[in-house]
């Protein structure tokens, strides 16, 4: 059982983020904020799959005047403002209604700029997360470590922290990316003992589908093992509802959320008895995407395995020459071609949700077994 960090708790709209809540899942939109048409239409793929907080980046003007719409459209997913340097575009994110700003407030201006967005925070009760990212600390901070050091990243967070503090404003939300897992790991574990300010994990500019998500799971789930961080963003070269598939199944392998169907699968061996089995497995986990309801489903390539698994699923299927074998809580059910399972699988996972009968996927593990 992992033992989580004490945090304070901070509000974004409806979400809690810190104080013992769950740790909450974030993408950001990869549109132009401005096409607000193309920008509801990918929150909208993003809340689909999981999404529980939205960021957009507000570069200019258009972008800012966008959110009024974007707000309009999409009434109930709490939505971040990401502002870089210009303290007029948080006033105009505030103003169209966003729930959160994402800035670092010594970037925006003099002091009475960055009193002036304050102020407008707290009257709104928007949080603001200060992001320290390791690919742009100050000059300074630079020069005296040499380099974004975890120590840097971690005194640069703390510089922006105290403005915040010193404006009677402590509804604060604190992420402090780097590129590579070391300094991450590093610089998270070294605020988390000086703050209690809730922590936004994330490996910034991680990579492709594939090498970002080995090192997003790696450094996120080395700091989520340690009960570091309310909520998470992976980042990747990849549409953003993946980003979200991965950060759920990160979050579920280390038992800390429950959704959907999760799947282990075989690597297969010389047992193997259906052909395409990767196929199959591939297409049943395409096609039951949709499901919210955490299921632990079973699907084996040879008879080896497959009962011993099946018996911890809600429903399970082991392949024989030709034939699967459908099991449900450990029983079997019926046989059914090799040709018709995606189908039938399918149809009896569904079944399963619209009758409500998944109440034993809250005592199992959450798998669903694809072979041994």
């Amino acid at each position: 059982m992992i033992e989580r960090r004490h945090t304070r708790a901070v509000r974004v709209k409806d979400v809690q983020i810190g104080g013992g809540a769950p740790v909450v899942v974030q993408s950001m939109t990869k549109t132009d904020t401005a096409d607000a048409e193309q920008t509801v239409r990918q929150i909208e793929q993003m809340v689909a799959a999981g999404c529980e907080v939205v960021r957009l980046a507000v570069p200019n003007k258009e972008a800012a005047a966008a959110l009024k719409e974007i707000r309009r459209r999409v009434p109930r997913v709490p939505l971040v403002a990401d502002i870089h340097f210009h303290y007029k575009l948080a006033l105009m994110a505030l103003e169209a209604g966003v729930d959160k700003l994402r800035l670092n407030p010594g970037n925006i201006g003099a002091h009475e700029r960055v009193r002036e967005v304050v102020r407008a925070a707290a009257a709104q009760k928007v949080p603001i997360r200060i992001g320290v990212n390791g690919g742009s600390l100050e000059k300074d901070l630079l020069k005296r470590y040499g380099t974004a050091t975890p120590e840097a990243m971690v005194e640069s967070a703390k510089r922006h922290i105290k403005i915040l503090e010193d404006l009677d404003f402590t509804d604060i939300i604190v992420s402090l990316k780097a590129s590579d897992v070391h300094r991450t790991v590093a610089a998270y574990r070294l605020l988390a003992r000086e703050v209690d300010y809730p922590l936004h994990l994330g490996v910034t500019e991680a990579g492709t589908a594939f090498g970002g998500t080995i090192k997003s799971s790696i450094g996120l789930g080395i700091l989520l093992y340690e009960g570091i961080g309310d909520t998470i963003r992976v980042s990747l070269a990849a549409e953003p509802h993946e980003e979200v598939r991965v950060a759920w199944e990160i979050l579920k392998s280390l038992e800390l959320r429950k959704r959907g169907v999760t799947v282990v699968a075989c690597p297969t061996c010389g047992r193997l008895d259906v052909p395409n089995f990767v196929e199959i497995v591939t297409e049943i986990e395409r096609r039951l995407a949709h499901i919210e309801e955490p299921l632990h489903l079973s699907i084996m390539g040879c008879e080896v395995n497959g009962p011993g698994e099946a018996h911890d699923s809600q429903l399970g299927v082991t392949f024989g020459k030709g034939v699967g074998m459908i099991f449900k809580n450990g029983r079997p059910m019926r046989r059914v071609s090799g040709a018709d399972i995606v189908e039938a699988f399918v149809r009896e996972t569904e079944k399963l949700v619209e009758e409500g009968d998944t109440a034993a996927a809250e005592d199992a593990p959450r798998l669903v077994t694809i072979g041994k």
